[in-house]
């Protein structure tokens, strides 16, 4: 049995997509993007002020669901610019602080609205 699930404490959907989709233990998380929830408008200044409000809006997503960053197995990122590698590092590290997920690291030509960085994970609870 699939669930849907979403939260106002995290940017809504920008087209036909939930925010997250639970199917047995696992939650996959659609990408989130730099966009402050109340405002609808992405945070100001550069790529780690980015990944930091990506950041916060999956753990939102998570939180939305019943899950915690500590549940996430798998994490991608999809960065404009592989130069910004260690600056999402940096950020990065500070939400998974403990035992990591996997992760990729992914150079893309473009992400929607300009975002300079977006993150999907998968989350899971046994």
């Amino acid at each position: 049995m699939k669930r849907i699930f979403s939260t106002d404490k995290a940017p809504a959907a920008v087209g036909p997509y939930s925010q997250a989709v639970a199917a047995g233990g696992l939650l996959f998380c659609s990408g989130q993007l730099p966009m402050d929830p109340a405002t609808g408008q992405f945070v100001p200044g550069g790529v780690e002020e980015q990944a930091e409000q990506v950041l916060k809006n999956v753990k939102a997503v998570l939180e939305g669901a019943g899950y915690a960053l500590s549940d996430v197995v798998k994490a991608t990122v999809f960065a404009v610019d592989m130069g910004d590698f260690a600056a999402v590092n940096g950020v990065y590290a500070r939400f998974f602080d403990k035992e990591p997920p996997a992760r990729s690291f992914v150079e893309v030509s473009a992400l929607p609205r300009g975002a300079l960085v977006e993150i999907e994970v998968v989350a899971w609870k046994g």
